[in-house]
């Protein structure tokens, strides 16, 4: 088989004020066939130039560099020339603040680098790498931009890792509801255009989006400052509560439960579910196994199929259940896995999901 020509091959971008990063990141993307780096620069002010003579497919960047970070990059070129962008992030309370604005800014998604022992961390991390460039390198970026501009091969395990298969019955019916949200890539964006619609009395919400630990905990934080509801990361036994969205803490895998009529959330280690932790399906499969016909379940822009089967076991449960149109996704792939299963319900667009959880839309 021979390999693709060099004019078909993604042409990738790396912006990092590490040599190290920069010779360690070129070296495991060029080993993939499909892809060529076309440049390694330690600023944006030396990547503009580079760009000038060759426009990348994608950009995989840093959010800390001298001259100009790379928020500053980032907010400019989605409004020039919408390009995907993969942010490389520490494992810092502070960056992931930043790495968190980045993503309401556009960018596509997240890779994480240790500050010790990075040269090794990247080269076994070469598959996953190189996936997300792929990956990225699909995704509707007139979407990310337009959002961003307007708003402020491994075997896969199912939910049965966490919780058994899901009965025919759901427990009966109490005047307490949840709305369950999963989302993955755009999702950052997602979200809050829907939360920040929503006023302060609106049913308790629970919601995985996949993200890295560390950055949940900062994601939360930044809705919160913007929505009228009370946004946060989810602790074990948290009540789920009207007026309040509890967020899956990453790596981590969230549960609903039930305590008489009341809701609340278990928060629990355990394997990757579809390939993430936390998983969609796990929430939902949950949900409805302990809200059924009581629970909205809503299924938004992402990569691969995290979110379906759990989507269509929370219908056959009774549960209401919403898949984000294409239109308005970055990435139409959870959604349309769902939509393929008969699982939703509806199809809307994202500027009607606010609506639908508050019974109006």
């Amino acid at each position: 088989m021979s390999n693709p020509s060099k004019s078909s091959r993604i042409k990738v971008l790396v912006i990092d004020d590490s040599a190290v990063v920069r010779q360690v990141m070129t070296g495991v993307l060029e080993s993939d066939p499909g892809l060529e780096v076309i440049g390694a620069c330690a600023d944006p002010i030396f990547a503009s130039e580079r760009m000038k003579k060759q426009w990348p497919d994608v950009i995989l960047l840093d959010v800390e560099m001298p001259r100009m970070d790379g928020i500053t990059f980032l907010k400019k070129l989605m409004q020039e020339h919408p390009t995907p962008v993969v942010i490389c992030s520490t494992l810092t309370e502070t960056g992931a603040a930043t790495t968190v604005e980045a993503l309401s800014a556009g960018a596509v998604t997240i890779v994480t680098k240790p500050k010790v022992g990075l040269k090794q961390f990247l080269s076994e991390s070469a598959e996953e790498l190189t996936n997300i460039i792929r990956s990225a390198a699909r995704v509707n970026v007139s979407r990310l931009a337009a959002r961003a501009n307007s708003a402020k091969p491994v075997a896969k395990n199912t939910a049965d890792v966490m919780l058994a298969a899901p009965t025919t019955r759901a427990m009966t019916q109490t005047t307490e509801h949840v709305v369950a949200l999963g989302t993955s890539t755009g999702g950052t964006q997602a979200l809050e255009a829907v939360l920040t619609q929503l006023p302060a009395v609106c049913p308790g919400i629970v919601i995985v989006q996949h993200m890295p630990p560390q950055f949940t905990g900062a994601f939360a934080s930044r809705l919160n400052s913007l929505c009228e509801i009370e946004v946060r990361e989810a602790k074990d036994n948290d009540r789920v509560v009207p007026g309040c969205a509890l967020i899956a803490p990453g790596g981590k895998h969230m549960m609903l439960k039930r305590s008489g009529a009341q809701y609340y959330v278990e928060i629990k280690e355990g394997p990757a579910v579809n390939r993430h932790c936390p998983s969609v399906d796990v929430l939902f499969r949950s949900v409805a196994k302990c809200a059924g016909r009581n629970a909205l379940g809503v299924i938004m822009t992402g990569m691969g199929d995290d979110g379906a089967r759990g989507l269509r076991e929370m219908r056959d449960a009774g549960a209401s259940t919403v898949a984000q149109d294409e239109a308005t996704c970055v990435v139409f792939g959870m959604p349309k896995e769902a939509i393929k299963l008969d699982a939703a319900g509806r199809v809307v667009p994202l500027d009607s999901i606010a609506n639908v959880i508050l019974g109006s839309g």
